[in-house]
């Protein structure tokens, strides 16, 4: 490649962890998912290169499509330029000096159709790089939500690195104005955490977020917005006194309501029911109303005022026995108390779980986990990660996965329809999940799993870039130097093949290739598709054919 491609270096001032992750790992090769082996890059003059694959016996060199007009040697405290593909004719593009274009591109991948004309481009601030787009019509209205990724300087942060994460989510629409037709900013929202999200893309109905990271994040509020909630927060706050206590033994549950001392039991009106119970003093709306947990033999239920401060009633329950873990259902406005012969009798029943000593059985066969057979590479640099999804008009986190030691791998777009999937490890595999926004009761489906990937991949200390091929037939892996490595999924065998040790028939087989680079450059990007891999140096764009077409 010449020019060469516009890599930029950390700086003196981008020296932690999450400016390596952001800016330091950046993949500078993008893919265009809605066209078949379609490739961007950026060079150092500033020109986004195309590289569009149809026959490998008939390559071309990359081609110009646009070039940024700002002229960007001016400017020192800029990011790399950074690409997202957010429909088949809209583009996202930042030049890493802070700005942001929207572009309207044509269809892509064909130098007839393709031109790419700027719709829209404003300053937003300090730099950012685009870490994923949508483009999505709702109400007859155009828009595009693009979410941008800043690490940021905090100077309240004295114990951490100083700096903290931000993402800010923009919504451009197109606003009709007698006649003109116009792109403007429609919405914008910023979200805080403390490391880089390993995944974070927006819904394609552009209605929410799903973000994948080892520290939280949480939406930063406008000053009014603030206040209106600290208002709503005081109320919340205040622990409120429960509104009764009850108790329960095996055949009989008894209820303890706090009353004034003026009230009479002429204005207290109880009425019993085989599930359901009404408590009413004097003309006040019901103090306790609802259906009970469990049947109770009404006619044989009472109650009494005592001592002129309380109302006790009792109810006897038909089934003898059970515990009722809740007295009306969904009524948490009571407390339960336990006497202290029900703790231990629930403490007895506990303690076969638990043990005075650390392993009570060592000569047990197959003791539970052993972590000394743990090898180095299955240890996790972090306690673990958690998945959230985001809801875009409450700002409200909706769902919260803990992943645990499922750790993150990688994202890969399979359908660009769809958000892009991310692949975590499971033991020593590598399983695929696709999210569906909406899908409420499938909303992050198993759609591959690439055996063993997850014990491979972390031997490698040098890995750099992982991807998957689109249609799952293979995954690959490189180092920051030359080495590209590609896992085949299984395939059935021509030949037979003996497993002596087992002494079983090996039906398939899994192949694993090794391909070294002729590059003494560090690799700046990697891209997988389904027949070939691409692999980007500062000066050298190579192709890896892996499948060959169907």
């Amino acid at each position: 490649l010449s020019p060469a491609v516009a890599e930029m270096k950390l700086r003196d001032d981008q020296y932690t962890l999450d400016h390596m992750r952001a800016f330091g790992m950046y993949n500078y090769l993008h893919l265009d998912s809605w066209y078949q082996d379609n490739v961007y890059y950026v060079d150092q003059l500033g020109r986004v290169m195309n590289l569009s694959v149809t026959l490998d016996t008939a390559l071309q060199k990359p081609r110009e499509i646009f070039r940024l007009p700002t002229d960007l040697t001016a400017y020192d405290n800029r990011l790399c330029a950074s690409i997202h593909f957010s429909s088949s004719t809209w583009v996202t593009l930042s030049d890493g000096t802070g700005r942001l274009y929207l572009i309207k591109s044509g269809k892509r991948g064909n130098s007839a159709s393709e031109k790419w004309e700027i719709v829209f481009n404003e300053d937003l601030g300090s730099p950012f790089i685009i870490a994923h787009s949508v483009s999505f019509v709702k109400s007859d209205m155009h828009s595009v939500a693009v979410l941008l990724l800043r690490v940021e300087k905090d100077e309240l942060d004295t114990k951490g690195s100083g700096f903290h994460i931000t993402l800010e989510w923009i919504t451009i629409a197109e606003i009709n104005k007698e006649g003109d037709h116009r792109y403007q900013i429609f919405k914008r929202r910023v979200l805080q955490g403390k490391s880089v999200p390993h995944y974070a893309a927006i819904e394609p109905s552009g209605d929410g977020l799903m973000i994948v990271s080892y520290k939280p994040f949480k939406f930063v509020q406008d000053e009014d917005d603030k206040l209106e909630e600290n208002d709503n927060g005081k109320s919340t706050n205040e622990k409120k006194d429960p509104l009764y206590y009850w108790q329960q033994t095996e055949d009989d549950v008894t209820i303890t309501v706090h009353i004034t001392q003026d009230i009479t039991k002429d204005d207290i009106k109880v009425c019993f029911s085989p599930d359901n119970i009404r408590v009413t003093l004097r003309d006040q709306p019901p103090l306790m109303e609802g259906k009970l947990y469990s049947f109770v033999d009404h006619e044989s239920c009472t109650w009494i005022i005592r001592d002129n401060k309380s109302l006790e009633i009792s109810l006897i329950k038909k089934d003898e026995g059970p515990r009722w873990p809740e007295l009306i259902v969904g009524d948490t406005r009571g407390e339960f108390i336990m006497d202290s012969s029900q703790c231990s009798e629930i403490t007895e029943s506990l303690m076969h779980l638990t043990s005075e000593v650390m392993n009570p059985n060592p000569e047990k066969e197959n003791p539970p986990c052993n972590a000394q057979e743990l090898e180095e590479c299955d240890a996790f640099l972090e306690d673990s990660a958690s998945l959230c999804r985001f809801d875009g008009d409450t700002l409200k986190v909706t769902h919260v996965i803990n992943l645990g030691s499922n750790q993150y791998l990688f994202s890969v777009v399979v359908d660009p329809r769809e958000m892009p999937c991310f692949c975590l490890r499971h033991d020593v595999d590598a399983l695929l999940w696709q999210p569906h926004s909406d899908q409420p009761e499938n909303m992050w489906e198993h759609i591959a799993t690439f055996n063993a990937l997850g014990y491979v991949q972390a031997s490698k200390q040098d890995k750099k870039f992982m991807a998957c091929a689109p249609d799952y037939s293979y995954a690959a892996l490189c180092e920051c130097l030359r080495r590209v490595f590609i896992y085949r999924q299984p395939t059935p065998l021509s030949t037979v093949l003996y497993n002596r040790k087992e002494g079983r028939q090996v039906g398939q087989v899994a192949k694993q290739l090794v391909a070294t680079l002729e590059a003494n450059d560090p690799i700046l990007g990697f891209q997988a598709t389904s027949e070939r891999l691409f692999v980007l140096t500062t000066k050298a764009l190579f192709l890896i054919k892996v499948n060959s077409g169907n």
